[in-house]
């Protein structure tokens, strides 16, 4: 194991500051006076702005853009119609090109002139010296007037609206330099061979550094250091800033959540922490970020967060993610570390006068507890897409939180100045790196994508595999065995084509590469229908494409404890068949490249009509007939029969949701109704109630104290933010009159506490380790497991046909089962946990053993209760009809 780094105490650092505010420093730029030379950052994707057609320099000789002139920027979606889209408008922003012409085609700068936003006194970065974001456009408009190595572009908006600005900073390109440059890109991804012995790559290819800002909104400090560092940039004149743009682009992202800025939230206006986003894209925020690695296809890439003190500068710990090139990764994120390191303990902080403690390594200083084994997080995604430094930084200084809310305005303002001095030494030395390291970080990249493309093995970690960084033992080798595809059947042995659909258009987003077979085939010694996808490994991103289908793996004895999930396949969760085919050859196969799946929508021409409930855009098909007041029946499966008669308002559901409704063979049974639902739940299945067309009224303690419409809704959902004991006794008798005459789903221990507080339902919650995660098997009930009495509710409607296999986080199970109390689901025997992290309390109690075969679903009259989290972080889609259904089964006229 590594022994921890010696502690040192550095000299007082001398007065006076040098730690200076972005508005300062642009300040100071603007007015002719550089404070200090180079350093850049960069990030984004934005929609280019583009030029006059015949532009043949795209820059200098036309002078700036209006904001949206010629084409305008491309919105990536509002936080409404994100969450209400249907399936076929969500496929269309996954896989639609952002407004204007595309790089290639264009030199820089290519600049614009921003609209201001209008002046906003309550933002909440006011407090703390740094810059509101309504500042940022009129800041940037000035940066791009200091002279031609900056552009601005918008990348979209955000969930509330706001948007988000890419910076470039380059030497000068002209529209022929630009193209060059983007054939050079694709040359590396798409023929890394080639690109490895082509001297073009070598000599001119400039490298692509990605430094992002403020994904965490009340982390703000990163956006004013990259600022001031642009400042910099733009007009310093010395040899190395010239070397720098000469052979490289910077690319900055000045905040990635600018709602979480002006509000002082982590979160964006849709309540995401947008960090654990990256694998679901859930937010527009996180595409895009998703679609800045995929254009700009990064080799370095930075990722400034708050607070650690001493500054946390990764790599990290263990368990690393099994996809990812490691030995490459580790090479150049632990060097670009050590650079760090020495810049921000350089400018001479001390912990006896300024509170700032030495910088750290936690791949060097920490055993565990910081790790980087799922690919949610901004810089670990990344590295998918060819980045071989990628670093999470977390500055020193407190300042949001409790902080915020009782530090004096002076004191807080002396930390966010040192947090952005040591954010401007972390982004400094990471220039300088890139500038230094750049033939060898292309060599790198390149050598990622050539493994992917060739099918070559991975290289495990060692002191002979990468020389130059100690400490690496056993615990650090973290390998997995590629299989040669993944294919997504057609057909009756494809689960859900819809779900498929919305898979294949995900992969592609992500820019994996996915075919359609054009007629049958084998593979394996197994036969597949036309029509059937394929997912060949033998790709450069091979190791995205892995991470996001594989089943995952149970790490329970690697570490005693997770930063976050470890489990999160979409193979698994998203309700599609996807098989693993270890071996055979593709060569001949009848396979065509796609660009997006085929659609799905259909109706059949006669009868009365059968739609499944597998997927939430079936779901949000349903709630819309019901809407309409089409009489729709359940059926035994888990699906809805609707009625020949509405056959007209089906075609257009179809082609709405992208959903097929077959020809019904049975008449059905209940009835079902519109149902409101009042919710008491985490942002996250807010957001995926709201995707599967719910009506939803978003309610807390506090709402019920002061006074709740019974008749606004049919249902309470509860899982967070709803303690029945906290209420007053007024409002807790009317809560009690509400669940005596509607329904009430529960989630997780505080749905189950009110469930069983309320005497609505007679069992006993257990609650596992709360720091437990990820992906289970499960048992669905047929409707025969009951512990006695007869059910009114949903029968085993609610997991008819559900998969056999669930998540979970902080999982809970139900013992003591009374009379009318139904077994929808259980946890399988044993050992239910497939991938994730679940290790028992030190008291050998809350394990996946004890779980194991006890209910995990149950229900009674008109009651559902879950231990599994099939909303969680609007990401296990093929979950989420569990919960719909709970809802629609039990919801009731009082």
């Amino acid at each position: 194991m590594r022994s921890p780094k010696p502690r040192r105490t550095l000299p007082r650092r001398p007065a006076p500051s040098r730690a200076v505010t972005a508005a300062a420093a642009v300040a100071a730029v603007l007015a002719g006076s550089l404070v200090i030379a180079p350093a850049g950052v960069g990030a984004d994707r934005s929609p280019p702005v583009p030029g006059p057609a015949g532009d043949a320099a795209g820059h200098a000789d036309r002078g700036p853009l209006r904001e949206g002139s010629d084409g305008g920027e491309g919105a990536a979606g509002s936080p409404a119609s994100a969450a209400l889209a249907p399936a076929s408008a969500a496929r269309a922003a996954l896989t639609a090109p952002v407004t204007g012409l595309p790089a290639s085609t264009r030199g820089y700068p290519r600049e614009q002139v921003l609209t201001p936003d209008p002046e906003n006194p309550a933002d909440r970065s006011i407090k703390l010296g740094l810059v509101p974001y309504h500042a940022i456009a009129p800041r940037l408009n000035a940066l791009q007037r200091l002279g031609d190595r900056v552009s601005v572009e918008v990348a979209g908006r955000s969930a509330g609206g706001h948007r988000l600005f890419l910076v470039t900073v380059t030497a000068p390109e002209s529209a022929a330099t630009a193209r060059a440059q983007e054939r050079m890109r694709e040359l590396i991804e798409n023929a890394p061979g080639a690109a490895a012995e082509d001297p073009a790559v070598k000599r001119d290819y400039k490298t692509p550094v990605f430094l992002d800002s403020n994904i965490h909104g009340d982390e703000r400090e990163g956006t004013d250091a990259a600022l001031s560092l642009i400042a910099r940039l733009a007009t310093a004149t010395d040899a190395k800033t010239e070397d720098l743009l000469a052979h490289s682009r910077l690319y900055f992202d000045i905040t990635a959540n600018p709602d979480g800025r002006i509000a002082g939230t982590r979160a964006n206006a849709n309540g995401f922490d947008l960090n654990r986003d990256l694998i679901t894209a859930s937010q527009p925020e996180t595409r895009a970020l998703r679609q800045i690695m995929i254009d700009k296809q990064p080799a370095v890439m930075l990722d400034l967060h708050g607070y650690v003190n001493g500054t946390l500068i990764e790599p990290t710990t263990p368990p690393h993610g099994e996809n990812y090139e490691y030995d490459l990764f580790l090479k150049n994120t632990y060097a670009n570390a050590l650079g760090m390191e020495a810049a921000v303990d350089g400018l001479g902080y001390t912990p006896a006068a300024d509170g700032v403690e030495p910088a750290q390594i936690p791949f060097r200083d920490r055993r565990e507890g910081w790790d980087d084994w799922p690919p949610m997080f901004t810089p670990q995604y990344a590295a998918f897409h060819g980045a071989v430094a990628a670093h999470t930084v977390e500055i020193p200084l407190k300042v949001n939180g409790a902080e915020y809310d009782t530090l004096p305005v002076a004191e807080l303002r002396r930390r966010s100045a040192i947090d952005v001095a040591v954010a401007v030494a972390a982004l400094r030395a990471t220039l300088d790196f890139a500038r230094t390291r750049r033939t060898s970080l292309i060599a790198d990249q390149i050598e990622v994508f050539r493994r992917g493309a060739a099918g070559a093995p991975q290289v495990p970690v060692s002191a002979a595999t990468v020389p130059g960084v100690p400490g690496i033992g056993p615990e650090d080798v973290y390998t997995t065995d590629f299989p040669r595809a993944y294919v997504l059947p057609a057909g009756a042995a494809q689960r859900s084509g819809t779900a498929a659909a919305r898979l294949v258009d995900h992969l592609i987003a992500d820019d994996v590469r996915v075919s359609r077979a054009t007629r049958g085939f084998r593979l394996a010694g197994r036969a597949y229908a036309k029509g059937s996808y394929v997912v060949d490994l033998r790709q450069p991103k091979r190791g995205l494409a892995n991470v996001m289908l594989a089943d995952g793996r149970d790490i329970s004895d690697k570490v005693s404890a997770m930063y976050d999930i470890s489990a999160w396949s979409l193979g698994l969760l998203w309700g599609a068949t996807v098989e693993r085919v270890e071996s055979g050859s593709l060569s001949g196969l009848p396979l065509r490249a796609i660009g997006a799946a085929s659609r799905i929508g259909r109706v059949a021409p006669d009868g009365d009509l059968r739609l499944r409930l597998d997927t939430p855009q079936e779901v949000a098909a349903l709630n819309s007939l019901l809407k309409q007041g089409v009489r729709v029946r359940r059926d035994g499966d888990g699906g809805v029969i609707a009625p020949a008669s509405a056959r007209a308002r089906a075609v257009e559901a179809a082609r709405v949701y992208d959903v097929a409704f077959d020809r019904a063979t049975a008449s059905g049974g209940a009835v079902l109704r519109r149902v409101r639902v009042a919710a008491a739940v985490t942002p996250g299945e807010l957001f995926a109630l709201r995707e599967m067309n719910f009506d939803v009224i978003p309610v807390s303690t506090a709402t019920l104290d002061a006074g709740f419409d019974r008749s606004a809704a049919d249902v309470l959902f509860v899982s967070s933010g709803l303690d029945r004991a906290a209420l007053a006794p007024a409002a807790r008798a009317a809560l009690d009159r509400f669940l005596g005459s509607h329904g009430f789903v529960g989630r997780g221990a505080v749905g189950a506490a009110l469930g069983t507080a309320a005497k609505l339902l007679a069992v006993t919650p257990v609650e596992g380790n709360p720091d437990a995660n990820g992906v289970v098997g499960v048992v669905n009930s047929d409707g025969s497991a009951r512990a006695g009495g007869s059910v009114e509710s949903g029968g085993g409607w609610v997991t008819a046909g559900a998969p056999g296999h669930s998540f979970v986080y902080a999982p809970l199970w139900f013992t003591d089962l009374g009379p009318g109390v139904r077994v929808d689901q259980s946890y399988a025997t044993g050992d239910p946990l497939l991938s994730g992290h679940w290790r028992p309390l030190d008291d050998g109690s809350g394990g996946p053993g004890e779980a194991g075969g006890r209910a995990s679903v149950v229900s009674g009259p008109h009651t559902v209760l879950f231990g599994t989290e099939p909303l969680f972080r609007d990401h296990p889609k093929g979950e989420f009809p569990q919960v719909a259904r709970a809802l629609l089964a039990v919801s009731r006229t009082p």
